[in-house]
């Protein structure tokens, strides 16, 4: 297994369950323990974790992965699900893009689409985009968040001001009945919002693992969202609940 793809499954772990073991990670990726240990000293590093007595553990309520760390888990269920997103757009639509690698799965199902206008603040979205002469890009401004690629804060929401949006397609890190829709940084959130607000209807596009989740920011309450599309492993206890609050769920 390639070094990249044992951080992930370390940091993802981390994002689940708030701790790793070397012995139990070197069991399931079957590495020996010393390149486990090898792997944390360089997350360490980087102050994704923090080391203990055999392992590692993550202090975030939510743990949240640099972009080029999520590009690994529920790869599959992330491209049923931009798949199922992509369907919802019509020829002549004003389209805007959240960061996050399930919005980034639903702009490449997008790709070969024609008399279609993305707007994004996500700069790996529109890195991917700008080369297509077939969609008209727009990107906004703001501050760019290395974690996410994302462009944020008052100049991001400035530039929304003046647009309508047919369709928002949004990634979060967590959704639940309780607290709404929530990401880890509060400008990030603002950012959404102002998407959101420029939008005729927002789509939630999120996997399983960000279902009944809450982060440290909120973007918004349930009631200001159309719908969820997830995978078809969700918790159907965090999927009733949300139910119960009025938000359509489409599974996939």
């Amino acid at each position: 297994m390639q070094q990249q793809q044992r951080l992930s499954t370390i940091l993802e772990r981390l994002a689940s369950e708030g701790s790793v073991a070397v012995t139990e990670i070197s069991a399931e990726l079957g590495v020996s323990a010393a390149t486990v240990r090898r792997d944390l000293q360089l997350l360490e590093t980087q102050r994704l974790l923090g080391r203990t007595h055999g392992g590692a553990v993550s202090n975030r309520v939510v743990y949240e992965l640099p972009l080029r760390y999520k590009t690994i888990q529920h790869a599959a269920e992330k491209k049923r699900i931009a798949a199922e997103a992509a369907s919802r757009v019509r020829d002549g639509w004003a389209i805007g893009l959240t960061g996050g690698t399930t919005t980034t799965e639903v702009a490449r199902a997008l790709a070969d689409r024609s008399d279609l206008t993305i707007v994004t603040n996500a700069l790996n979205i529109a890195a991917e985009i700008a080369i297509r002469p077939n969609l008209k890009l727009v990107i906004t401004g703001g501050v760019a968040r290395p974690q996410s690629y994302e462009l944020v804060g008052p100049i991001a929401e400035a530039s929304l001001a003046g647009l309508n949006l047919d369709i928002v397609f949004l990634s979060v890190d967590g959704i639940s009945s309780r607290n709404g829709l929530t990401t880890h940084h509060e400008l990030e959130a603002g950012t959404d919002r102002a998407l959101i607000e420029r939008a005729s209807a927002v789509t939630v596009v999120a996997d399983r693992s960000k279902i009944g989740r809450s982060a440290f920011a909120r973007i918004c309450s349930l009631q200001d969202v159309d719908e969820l599309i997830t995978d078809a492993a969700v918790d159907p206890e965090e999927a009733a609940a949300l139910r119960e609050q009025g938000l359509a769920i489409t599974l996939v």
